[in-house]
């Protein structure tokens, strides 16, 4: 099992950059694939990023492409997002996710459903003025 931490979040311009970054207990984070998701007040959880366990493989959401960037670290058992040219359009929560994987798989897969993570966390609120 593992848990989730969030930080990061804030207040910010049309076109600044943020970085938000997850922490997860345990021992066993790079058995774990990782991903990010939003929430604006009234709309769904959507998918924003995900990235394999062995960090080989990400994906974006459509309106985040190139201006986002996920990236991992499992010796410090943390996952980024880093948000540039961001839009006012971005304003949401934010949440981490994880979805443990066994070894019988490659490591390489990246998960973008809500329904394929199993585990969340509290989330983080960004919110980017115009």
């Amino acid at each position: 099992q593992v848990q989730l931490v969030e930080s990061g979040g804030g207040l910010v311009q049309a076109g600044d950059s943020l970085r938000l970054s997850c922490a997860a207990s345990g021992r066993t984070f790079s058995r774990y694939a990782m991903g990010w998701f939003r929430q604006a007040p009234g709309k769904e959880r959507d998918f924003v990023a995900g990235i394999s366990r062995n960090s080989g493989s990400t994906l974006y959401g459509d309106s985040m492409k190139g201006r986002f960037t996920i990236s991992r670290d499992n010796a410090k058992n943390t996952v980024d997002l880093q948000m540039n040219s961001l839009k006012p359009e971005d304003t949401a929560v934010y949440y981490c996710a994880a979805r443990f994987e066994d070894t019988a798989y490659t490591g390489t897969y990246v998960y973008t459903k809500l329904r394929q993570y199993g585990y969340w966390g509290q989330g983080t609120q960004v919110t980017v003025s115009s």
